[in-house]
């Protein structure tokens, strides 16, 4: 079953402003143009858009964004095409699934790779404790690097470790563009607590239907939800398993 809900569009701006910052779209455009790989280049969302999904962390998500455009891209985390869509392909798109999670949640965000969306979330909801997983050595640099300088590690754990390794056990298991939903259950139903949260795209109702025995074998039932962030207006297509 899908449901849907569709908010009204806020207008878009040509300047982002927020305490001292002022960032042009055409300053944003240069900065984005990297060896000019990057050919279009969205509008930044509005100050005011930013204060209402990240509240006083808003500063801190434009300092992530430009951590993904400039170091994500040469760390080879984000191809460099990524850079002028950012905001609503990536970062916004991750905080679309915060409606799915409940308060005081623990969350791990399996295969974390440059933090979508574990890092976005974490900046959007504080009350969350948010583990990012990853096994290459160098994303989990990235994601160390990320968490220190954005001021989230009472927050935010980073742990090196295959997610069929992992021992622990969580409220939400998040995913993002990992792995076919069969495989992912086969990885992370030891994790789950309560449920899995995949965000998926347009494969998501056949990726339930490849699914279907091994959630039968599991015990796992599945529901394809289309969620969207009522500030942003920017929408998620999600997978949410549960235990029957």
């Amino acid at each position: 079953m899908k449901h849907q809900v569709s908010p009204g569009r806020p207008q878009p701006v040509y300047a982002l402003k927020a305490g001292n910052l002022d960032v042009s779209r055409e300053t944003l455009k240069e900065s984005m143009d990297i060896d000019g790989a990057s050919t279009e280049v969205e509008e930044p969302p509005s100050a005011e858009v930013l204060e209402e999904v990240f509240g006083d962390r808003a500063l801190r998500a434009v300092q992530y964004h430009d951590m993904l455009a400039s170091r994500g891209v040469e760390w080879g985390l984000l191809g460099p095409r990524e850079t002028g869509r950012l905001w609503s392909r990536h970062i916004l798109n991750s905080t679309a699934v915060q409606s799915l999670i409940p308060a005081d949640a623990s969350v791990v965000d399996v295969g974390s790779g440059a933090g979508l969306p574990g890092i976005p979330l974490a900046l959007a909801r504080p009350d969350l404790r948010i583990t990012l997983l990853d096994s290459l050595l160098r994303r989990v640099r990235f994601l160390e690097m990320a968490v220190d300088e954005l001021g989230l590690s009472d927050q935010v754990c980073v742990v090196r470790a295959r997610a069929e390794e992992s021992t622990g056990r969580y409220d939400i298991v998040l995913s993002r563009a990992v792995a076919p939903l069969w495989r992912l259950i086969d990885w992370c139903e030891p994790l789950m607590g309560g449920a899995l949260v995949a965000i998926k795209g347009e494969s998501a109702e056949s990726e339930v239907d490849e699914a279907a025995e091994t959630m039968a074998q599991r015990h796992l039932t599945a529901q394809v939800i289309q969620v969207v962030d009522q500030a942003s207006n920017n929408s998620s297509t999600v997978v949410v398993v549960t235990r029957v």
